[in-house]
């Protein structure tokens, strides 16, 4: 298999590996093996979705609903789509804006006006913590705005993060479930979180929290964050917490990252295709060395792909622009180019099509990316000390794009080697 060849069976594979989340597909499975709960007489539906997969959930879901129901759809501004029968409001991820406020507040207003002889659908996916800001009182939209960036900076893994944000929302952690009462609530829920936890995949709208104000405290302290925050954030998170008994909560997972990874592994016809376990979770570099090493130690006969899943984490230290995925693609090209005798290609991508704040889904490199950085007159490692994966991919031709891909099962990464 040629460079070339390696190169577009990594797009057609990550391809595969996006379909597989596909969200609509994901509620039809669930739906017709279990069906959906009806509202009691005289009762009706209400359906809510959020996140980057709401419209192709709310969508599919209400195809299956009988009877009277109302219908709300919050997403990412380029994931913005009709929906026939519902109301689609659109917010900004991952630091979220004036628009997600509106939606909150519009997602208060259908809970607050449920009965308990209606039934709550809530349909949960990746990227609905910051599109739904909802600021516990006495916080505002910037204080939020002011904490969410401040974690985005931090290297925080996604469960550490959502652990503090949970506790400065009306709608996270629980939230949900508080503000629907009496009313009942199932949730379906797809997985951008490694391991699945459903408390921190949106924030855990629909499930207790991850921990405690004095839990986020501890967090923020650890990693020197505290003294950053705002002062209503600080007065608010070492203030007493009363201990507060959630409704239930009917929650159903349906789908993940291990969905994608195993349709990729299906689709890697006439290569040695594995999936590596367990998966790629922490400091960026770190995942890079991992990735390298294990490619580093193979003996190899026939070409070979390595499958990785799992969602990295990048500490800012510059003023540069990028992501997760392009900064892990860029570290892995340094240290294969470098170390490994055959020819390679590497793949990263969100699941999403946004890496970042950028316009691309990660980073796709070769043995030939370093050099086509420089051709370009461009300093690899400059970049990459000041977090400015993106100028460097973009240099190289190696940016990643897919446009947003309508859901939201974190990372892919795939690394060919060809002996």
């Amino acid at each position: 298999m040629t460079e070339k060849q390696m190169r577009e069976t990594a797009k057609a594979l990550f391809a595969d590996a996006v379909k597989a989340a596909d969200p609509a597909l994901a509620v039809r499975v669930h739906v017709d093996k279990f069906g959906l709960p009806a509202p009691q007489d005289g009762g009706q539906t209400c359906l809510i979705a959020v996140g980057k997969a709401a419209p192709a959930m709310l969508a599919e879901a209400l195809k299956h609903v009988k009877g009277p129901c109302s219908a709300l759809a919050v997403t990412h501004h380029d994931n913005a789509q009709t929906v026939q029968g519902a109301e689609v409001m659109t917010a900004q991820h991952p630091v979220p804006d004036a628009a997600g406020q509106l939606a909150a507040n519009r997602v208060l207003e259908l809970l607050h006006g449920a009965s308990a002889s209606d039934q709550i659908i809530a349909l949960i996916s990746g990227g609905g913590s910051a599109l739904l800001p909802a600021p516990a009182a006495p916080l505002t939209l910037a204080d939020k705005q002011s904490v969410n960036q401040l974690l985005l900076e931090s290297g925080l893994d996604i469960v550490e993060v959502n652990t503090i944000r949970q506790q400065l929302s009306e709608l996270k952690g629980g939230g949900f479930l508080r503000h629907a009462a009496p009313a009942p609530v199932t949730a379906l829920i797809l997985s951008d979180v490694v391991g699945d936890d459903l408390r921190a995949i949106a924030s855990g709208p629909t499930v207790a929290p991850i921990g405690s104000r004095a839990t986020a405290v501890e967090l923020l302290t650890k990693h020197g964050l505290w003294g950053r925050l705002p002062n209503s954030v600080q007065t608010l998170l070492a203030s007493p917490q009363e201990s507060v008994n959630l409704p239930p909560a009917d929650n159903h997972l349906i789908g993940g990252n291990s969905q994608s990874l195993n349709a990729v592994l299906r689709a890697a016809t006439g290569l040695a295709a594995t999936i590596i376990m367990p998966p790629l979770v922490g400091d960026v570099a770190e995942a890079a060395q991992r990735i390298f090493s294990t490619a580093a130690a193979l003996e190899m006969s026939e070409p070979t792909l390595l499958i990785f899943g799992g969602e990295t984490t990048v500490k800012l230290r510059g003023s540069g622009l990028g992501g997760r995925n392009q900064e892990l693609a860029l570290r892995v090209a340094q240290l294969a180019t470098e170390g490994l005798a055959c020819n390679w290609v590497f793949l990263s991508g969100g699941t999403d099509g946004r890496d970042g704040p950028t316009d691309a889904a990660g980073g796709l490199v070769d043995g030939g990316t370093l050099a086509r950085i420089a051709a370009a007159g461009q300093d690899a490692e400059a970049l990459l000390a000041n977090n400015d994966s993106y100028a460097a991919l973009q240099a190289a031709g190696d940016l990643l794009i897919t446009g947003a891909t309508g859901t939201n099962v974190a990372d892919v990464q795939l690394l060919f080697l060809q002996p």
